[in-house]
């Protein structure tokens, strides 16, 4: 994640003032976007304090080329990412940082729960594929 010249790994977790330096979005339209878009569901600790996988920071950037360059409109913008396949985004990575037990193979009951994880290079790549996919069938679709 090229956007972030915090001396942090790639994979590590970021607070909602490092994910707004590093990608120029305010904090309030971050929280708001929490609010608007189900898909965007950073880890929240005691006193609430926000913390972004590198998932989460995939899903704010898809969020800001939707509404912010393509214009897309918030309800818009959530039905892309939806039928784009973003909601299988891996939201688990980093939580091992937190001591959160679901990362180690546990819900939070301590259950055993199987998920393949993603490759954190090939996410947003993948998930520009499948937007620009479905910016063709709706242009298509709007045509006809």
């Amino acid at each position: 994640m090229s956007d972030f010249d915090d001396g942090k790994d790639d994979g590590a977790l970021r607070t909602i003032g490092e994910v707004s330096d590093g990608l120029g979005i305010k904090p309030h339209v971050l929280r708001y976007w929490e609010q608007q878009f189900s898909l965007l569901e950073p880890l929240k600790r005691s006193g609430g304090r926000r913390y972004y996988r590198p998932s989460d920071v995939v899903m704010v950037k898809a969020i800001n080329t939707l509404v912010n360059e393509e214009g897309y409109t918030l309800k818009g913008a959530e039905a892309v990412l939806r039928s784009s396949g973003a909601d299988g985004l891996d939201r688990r990575q980093g939580d091992r940082r937190l001591g959160d037990r679901r990362a180690e193979g546990g819900d939070e009951s301590g259950a055993a729960v199987r998920s393949e994880p993603m490759a954190d290079h090939a996410v947003p790549e993948d998930l520009i594929a499948k937007l620009q996919s479905v910016r063709s069938r709706l242009a298509r679709a709007i045509e006809t």
